[in-house]
């Protein structure tokens, strides 16, 4: 499922601050000519997109992709909705697994495989309050026990 993330576009880090993913999939996205110029140049945002499956396919919404500064001006819509490319048998159990268990697909990477543009989406469940403050004091524990660590060894 995981290829070679070695040319990754952009990055939804506030992604695993607010969910916990229990499973990731990589998509082929459906793109305009002026939307893969624009992603080479790193002129993407993934902080409040979503994917959803939509008769039998997977769209993502509000990825924004800024307009190529290059292109002709009325090049494509920055917030307009993108299919996603997944294998039929992925779509299926993402179906299942959206409806039963209240998960949702969130993207977590946007990266490039070879020429072709990939987005790496999560199957996520929502994290509440005391998870994330539960989450954010293990990460400053760690911080702390590095920098005592450092000190010792100096």
């Amino acid at each position: 499922m995981k290829s070679d993330k070695t040319n990754i576009v952009a990055t939804n880090r506030k992604a695993y601050h607010d969910f916990h993913v229990d499973e990731t999939f990589e998509a082929g996205m459906v793109l305009l000519g002026t939307e893969v110029k624009s992603l080479r140049g790193h002129n993407v945002n993934l902080k409040d997109s979503y994917a959803r499956v939509k008769n039998n396919e997977v769209f993502l919404y509000n990825m924004h992709i800024s307009p190529y500064e290059k292109g002709p001006v009325a090049a494509h819509e920055p917030e307009r909705t993108r299919k996603l490319l997944l294998h039929k048998a992925e779509i299926r159990r993402l179906i299942g697994k959206t409806k039963e268990r209240g998960f949702t697909l969130v993207p977590l990477k946007l990266y490039f495989s070879g020429n072709r543009a990939k987005v790496e989406i999560g199957l996520a469940r929502g994290k509440l309050l005391h998870d994330k403050r539960r989450a954010i004091a293990e990460k400053e524990a760690k911080r702390d026990v590095q920098r005592a660590f450092r000190e010792k060894q100096k």
